[in-house]
């Protein structure tokens, strides 16, 4: 059964340091949520406490609409996968799977057969004898995936599951654990470090800061139309231009005007930072601004720009289009004309 999740102004305090500061979020029935932001910003707490591992200071944990606040994590229908697999080194892969089924008091022949179902499921048909030192990272992480997933939990948790893992492996399992969340439908919520993941897998993405959301957004929605400067310069690469406020919400930059992003009215003339990102300059030939490093990423190049001013930008560009701005070369930067977002200008550090 696939239910919502409702976080109402949680609270978790240790000792003088808020963990959570009243999170609010809501989740809803199937979907896959990430919570990301900086260490200590509250997203492992907020996780804990809807497995039921950490008790909340104040407010509410719903499930399905049921308070859950008060109750203890093996009551709750909760799966788990943590970052380190913790698997049972002395148990095979399809013990370890029917584990939970078996402390449920479930008959041998449907633990076996749950088990050989979901190895299945995560990819790994036919290894459900082999033991945890016999499996790689990855493998590991699967049946730890399954496990979780063998008691058909209303909610399904992850804990940085991918973290320990290679590159290429992450890429392969981060694809996977979609997928299978798709198929069986279940709620997800993800806690993740890693701003790909956090955009490549999840249906939205919360962005936590200080024990509070800052934003909760689709991934596009995130990257495009950030709520708030923290968020836009979290999230991805962001670069801060001075431009000055010239009538409420219109602001020049680099001689061009823009329309501010959202509903803030400035007093004309006020200097700001307009945050834009690097894909949202153009580059022509000639000019007054100086390439100062080119860095070829397959099907964009980054340019590392130096205007006049002496203000350097970082500029994206498609790889097709690079042919000439190689280092020390003259180009002219332009912001594309769309929606920016503006921040409170920054003081000068010394």
């Amino acid at each position: 059964m696939t239910v919502p999740v409702q976080l109402k102004q949680l609270r978790r305090e240790f000792g003088s340091t808020v963990a959570l500061d009243g999170l609010d979020l809501d989740i809803a029935p199937g979907e896959l949520v990430a919570l990301l932001g900086p260490s200590g910003c509250g997203k492992t707490t907020a996780l804990r406490i809807i497995a039921g591992f950490e008790s909340a200071d104040g407010g509410e944990l719903l499930m399905d609409g049921q308070d859950v606040t008060s109750v203890p994590a093996h009551r709750r229908d909760i799966g788990m996968v943590f970052q380190s697999y913790s698997l049972f080194p002395n148990m095979t892969a399809a013990e370890n799977v029917a584990y939970g089924l078996r402390v449920r008091g479930v008959s041998s022949g449907e633990r076996a057969a749950r088990a050989a179902e979901l190895l299945d499921l995560v990819g790994l048909p036919g290894r459900g004898g082999h033991y945890p030192h016999q499996l790689s990272g990855g493998q590991q992480q699967r049946v730890a995936l399954a496990r979780a997933l063998a008691i058909r939990p209303r909610v399904l948790l992850l804990d940085e599951p991918l973290s320990a893992l290679d590159a290429k492996v992450r890429l392969t399992l981060r694809e996977e654990i979609r997928r299978i969340q798709l198929e069986l439908g279940i709620t997800t919520v993800f806690v993740t470090h890693d701003q790909e993941e956090a955009l490549s897998m999840a249906d939205r993405v919360a962005v936590m800061r200080d024990g509070r959301l800052e934003q909760c957004a689709a991934p596009s929605e995130l990257y495009d139309r950030p709520a708030t400067p923290f968020v836009a310069e979290f999230v991805g690469t962001m670069n801060r231009v001075p431009g000055v406020v010239r009538d409420g919400s219109v602001v020049e930059v680099f001689g061009r005007r823009l329309p501010v992003h959202g509903d803030a009215v400035l007093g004309a003339g006020t200097e700001v930072d307009v945050l834009l990102r690097p894909e949202g300059f153009g580059v022509a030939p000639g000019g007054d601004a100086v390439v100062r490093v080119a860095t070829f990423l397959g099907a964009t190049t980054r340019l590392h720009v130096a205007t006049a001013s002496g203000l350097a930008v970082k500029v994206d560009v498609p790889s097709w289009e690079a042919n000439g701005l190689t280092p020390g070369a003259s180009c002219t930067v332009r912001p594309h004309e769309k929606p920016v977002l503006v921040a409170e200008r920054a003081v000068p550090v010394g």
